[in-house]
């Protein structure tokens, strides 16, 4: 009879527990963990291989990203479908663009007048294209770039926006080179803006932080008849506003500024020197009468 080789083999061992293949270390982790589980019923104790345990939250806890600064009071997201519905409220019947019967409804219906400060920021904050007109374009991305769907979330959005530019020079000087461009007539190609415009758009964007040379610089305007104001006399104006404050006495004439400038400069100076004549006059008169 031939001879089977499994007959040579040694039985197999009886099925070893898990506690039986520990060491005495390895036992105490494992009793602490299922003491652990055991005391705390909705959560779980994964065993890793390293013998340490970890627990596992059955519901998860506030992830990582949850976690993020940029994560708390983010705000909800717009709706495009509300924009363009809300745009929809005030665009012309038969064009796909607001024009000024509608735009004045949407100032009646944020409670603001067409001529206010908060208006000419909606209109910088859509990036209008011309005055008296909004197209679809540019209303949905201004609302979107606002971060609102509603009249009642541009009412709330508006005042932020008008304090941040209050506080920071820097976007307030954006909004004063905007408004140069959104004083323009794009559909008579205008590049310089009339005078009347400018006065207007000066007392305006200057709303709330008026230079103290301004008075007397749009009193030069009309009172001298300039025609208008082209965009470097625009733009620098918020820079010599800034430098020669009320008296004009740190005034440079040797610096590149516009012509303009140097004629009101003169004009003001000539002004102060009649005054200081006719005191003069009116003094000696006290005088002689005395």
């Amino acid at each position: 009879m031939g001879i089977c080789l499994s007959c040579f083999k040694a039985p197999a061992p009886p099925p070893q527990s898990a506690d039986s293949m520990l060491t005495g270390k390895d036992k105490e982790d494992v009793q602490r963990s299922e003491e652990v589980q055991r005391l705390t019923p909705h959560t779980t104790v994964e065993t890793q291989l390293n013998g340490n345990s970890k627990p596992l939250s059955e519901k998860p806890s506030r992830t990582f990203c949850s976690l993020l600064p940029g994560s708390l009071g983010r705000e909800k997201d717009v709706s495009e479908v509300k924009i363009n519905n809300l745009f929809d409220a005030y665009k012309e019947p038969n064009r796909d663009v607001i024009l000024a019967d509608g735009i004045e409804k949407l100032c009646s219906d944020l409670d603001l007048s067409p001529d206010e400060f908060k208006v000419l920021i909606l209109a910088w904050k859509m990036n209008a294209e011309q005055m008296c007109q909004f197209t679809r374009t540019e209303f949905v991305s201004g609302c979107k770039n606002m971060h609102v769907d509603s009249i009642k979330g541009i009412q709330q959005r508006l005042p932020d926006i008008a304090a941040e530019i209050s506080k920071d020079s820097e976007i307030f000087k954006e909004l004063y080179r905007f408004t140069f461009r959104f004083g323009l007539d794009v559909n008579l190609g205008q590049r310089i803006l009339p005078s009347d415009m400018a006065v207007c758009l000066w007392k305006l964007v200057f709303t709330g932080r008026e230079p103290l040379i301004l008075p007397r610089w749009l009193h030069f305007l009309e009172s001298h008849n300039v025609r208008g104001i082209p965009r470097d006399t625009w733009n620098m104006f918020l820079n010599f506003a800034e430098t020669v404050g009320d008296d004009l006495s740190s005034y440079d004439d040797t610096e590149a500024w516009p012509s303009l400038f140097d004629d009101f400069v003169e004009y003001e100076n000539d002004a102060a020197n009649q005054n200081v004549s006719k005191d003069r006059i009116d003094s000696n008169v006290i005088k002689e009468d005395s």
